[in-house]
């Protein structure tokens, strides 16, 4: 359907969009307006693996939904409480998106399997040389992905579309061409579906709203270990005006820019895929920080555990073992964890290293009473107690231990698993933060 257009005599003022639009919608608008550079990459800053340093880091932060808490059910006198770790998000809705980027963050994700972005496309339109009119829209990307799944679901959906003036969207071509500009490795086939319209009009895409991409990667084309492939995904949108009019303001730009991973670790879930169908080993998810969530909160199970995570990250100088120097990393996305699982000796050294400083400020009876000793940061990473002797530049002692009661060091332990698995941290490779293929860090509430 044709949409009519009001041609303005010489000389008259071209309402603005902010003028014509409410306020809400105004609002809502000049969020995304303040934060998006089109056709200029952004990396979020959460982002790990290789896709780190494929462009920029945002300048601001992601928003992260708050944290659910850690699950405690009893079940009948006779059996012992069963702690079970959250599952991490797997949906999100254009609404979820919108609020989640809110004025100013580039991204939003509420877990390694939910994320979007999205950018703010600005016209003028031009017509025998001066501006006659206005037009405007949003497109917003949410990418999900399913339980054990290799697939990645993207959503695209296309709001705030506005004009003002003589805009003749009806002749507008917008072309949307969803690429994969980098992978690692390089050789990698990526299974591509959905029902991305072939350059649909400005009008078709209102009258459209939103339509569906998916991006999948067989099992078997990564690097070892774990069968390990990274990826950038990030949209480009390209404008083609009408005959007779030209354009000013935003004509391409990359819309987004998010970092999908495909894995097959053998100690995962999902590690032997669907009988019959070795491709389907593994899943997706998105090479974001992971986030670890322990509560000081009183008859939380893993209260010691928490307690003692925390004066490590606030007072590192008054934990043992004395180091003058001590800044214990896993608080923050720049000095964050990475997960030790393949090198077993190393996890051994750091678990022995732990012990031997119980051992040399509480004494060889320090477990007495049902005490083990925990230590920050976790054995089972890279930053582990040990670091020093497989890393001679790393700085020495560290981290922190201290005899807590067995019981809740064995309900933070059970966390931290449950928490690798279901959110399938990775081994890190590295225990540099900016060259680790995966890291996570820890959220005292």
């Amino acid at each position: 359907m044709q949409v009519e257009t009001a041609v303005l005599p010489a000389g008259t003022r071209v309402p603005s969009l902010e003028e014509m639009q409410s306020t809400d919608v105004r609002e809502a608008f000049r969020g995304l307006a303040s934060r998006t550079e089109i056709g200029q990459s952004r990396v979020a800053q959460e982002t790990v693996g290789p896709a780190r340093s494929y462009a920029p880091l945002a300048e601001e932060r992601s928003r992260i939904p708050p944290l659910p808490s850690v699950e405690v059910r009893a079940f009948g006198r006779a059996e012992p409480k069963k702690i079970i770790y959250p599952e991490p998000s797997r949906t999100m809705s254009e609404a979820e998106c919108r609020k989640g980027l809110g004025e100013t963050r580039p991204f939003f994700f509420k877990s390694r399997f939910s994320a979007c972005s999205g950018a703010v496309f600005v016209q003028t339109w031009i017509k025998n040389n001066r501006p006659v009119g206005q037009s405007q829209f949003v497109a917003l990307a949410v990418g999900t992905i399913p339980k054990n799944s290799r697939k990645i679901n993207y959503k695209y959906h296309f709001t705030d579309m506005e004009k003002t003036g003589d805009a003749k969207t009806s002749g507008l071509k917008i072309t949307i061409d969803p690429k994969h500009p980098k992978t690692w490795p390089s050789k990698v086939k990526i299974k591509q579906g959905g029902n991305v319209p072939k350059s649909p009009t400005f009008d078709v895409l209102k009258s459209l709203k939103t339509f569906p991409h998916t991006a999948t990667v067989n099992a078997g084309q990564g690097s070892k270990p774990d069968d390990r492939v990274f990826g950038v995904y990030e949209p480009v949108i390209t404008l083609t005006p009408p005959a007779g009019y030209k354009l000013g303001g935003d004509l391409t730009g990359k819309l987004f820019m998010l970092p999908p991973r495909w894995d097959a670790a053998s100690y995962l879930p999902n590690a032997k895929g669907t009988t019959g169908k070795p491709a389907t080993k593994g899943s997706a998810a998105f090479s974001y920080i992971g986030f670890l969530k322990y509560s000081t909160k009183a008859g939380s199970p893993e209260k010691a555990v928490s307690d003692h995570i925390e004066k490590a990250f606030k007072d590192p100088l008054n934990t043992k073992p004395t180091n003058a120097d001590k800044n214990i990393p896993g608080a923050t996305p720049e000095r964050s964890l990475s997960r030790l699982f393949h090198n077993k000796k190393r996890h051994a050294r750091n678990r022995a290293a732990a012990v031997r400083t119980c051992v040399k400020y509480w004494g060889k009876d320090y477990a007495k009473g049902g005490m083990e000793c925990d230590e920050f940061p976790f054995a089972s990473t890279y930053q582990g107690a040990a670091q020093k002797k497989d890393e001679p530049t790393a700085p020495a002692d560290n981290f922190s231990v201290l005899p807590i009661p067995k019981t809740e060091n064995g309900a933070g332990g059970t966390m931290l698993a449950q928490f690798y698995e279901k959110y399938r941290v990775i081994d890190g490779m590295h225990s540099s933060p900016n060259k680790a293929d995966d890291a996570f860090i820890v959220v005292i509430s």
